[in-house]
């Protein structure tokens, strides 16, 4: 699959780092390759979005918008039911913009407890007010559009801080060189969400040859038996916690059908789903 590149196959043309982007579709994907080249809000308007980072993952509707970190992600877009298109306002910045900010502001930083690549925040009154004043920016003229935007960067930082202190902003600057830590982070993380081995290797930064010899060096196993086991001991807890009927979980671990999962887990337990539920 093609990795797309953004800001830069917007072509944006502008000099500042901060700008605007109204996007929208009527062809639904299916995580696509994406590679951040910039920190970016994406303001949800119509559809519904995916998204898997090396350390988060959120599926969001047009009730709310993420921030997300530069660097590697897979982007699923769903269109409207209603309307059968998908529609997003893209707002791009930098660390540097960050950086500028926090002097300007004079704000206290610390490194955040625990670090996400991405975070989503619900719309209220404000936000969409805000969003609808960024769609007013961007059918300005350029020059007009890098003025107006530095100051709407700060409005909406100003306001999401306010509301929910600096542990994102603290995040998104957060550089974690400790690539095994990395590594091992984004299998952990992504150890449910049904990803080949193509798109693990993406969010990896590395080649598929690279990543199971990675995977294999990390965590003595190869990654199709690893992921298998990690799935099957999820299920034994959706049978036993949840109180889940194994026709209703296949499918949600990876299987295809029934009767493989079935055999599946009394290989690794011993029992069927049903035997280990009533034990």
């Amino acid at each position: 699959m093609k990795t797309i590149t953004l800001p830069d196959e917007l072509h944006l043309n502008t000099t500042q780092s901060i700008a605007v982007y109204h996007y929208e579709s009527n062809t639904e994907i299916e995580k696509q390759h994406v590679l951040l080249h910039k920190n970016t809000f994406s303001f949800l308007q119509e559809g519904t979005k995916e998204v898997f980072f090396d350390n988060a993952t959120y599926a969001i509707d047009n009730t709310q918008f993420l921030v997300m970190k530069s660097g590697h992600c897979l982007m699923t877009e769903k269109l409207s039911k209603a309307s059968k298109h998908y529609r997003s306002i893209l707002f791009f910045f930098s660390n540097d913009d960050i950086l500028k900010f926090i002097q300007k502001f004079k704000l206290k930083t610390a490194a955040p407890k625990i670090v996400y690549s991405t975070y989503a925040f619900h719309y209220d009154t404000f936000i969409e007010r805000f969003v609808a004043s960024l769609l007013d920016i961007s059918k300005l003229s350029k020059a007009i559009q890098e003025q107006l935007l530095s100051i709407k960067f700060e409005e909406i930082m100003l306001y999401l801080i306010a509301l929910k202190g600096t542990d994102f902003l603290n995040a998104i600057l957060n550089i974690n060189n400790n690539q095994k830590q990395k590594f091992i982070q984004t299998i952990e993380n992504n150890r449910l969400n049904k990803l080949t081995l193509k798109e693990l290797s993406f969010l990896s930064h590395m080649s598929v040859s690279t990543f199971k010899r990675e995977f294999e060096k990390n965590f003595h196993s190869s990654p199709s038996k690893w992921f298998q086991d990690k799935r099957l001991e999820h299920s034994a807890f959706l049978l036993t916690k949840a109180s889940k009927r194994p026709s209703d979980i296949f499918a949600e671990i990876g299987y295809e059908n029934l009767s493989n999962f079935i055999q599946a887990f009394k290989a690794k337990y011993g029992v069927t789903p049903k035997q280990y539920q009533s034990q």
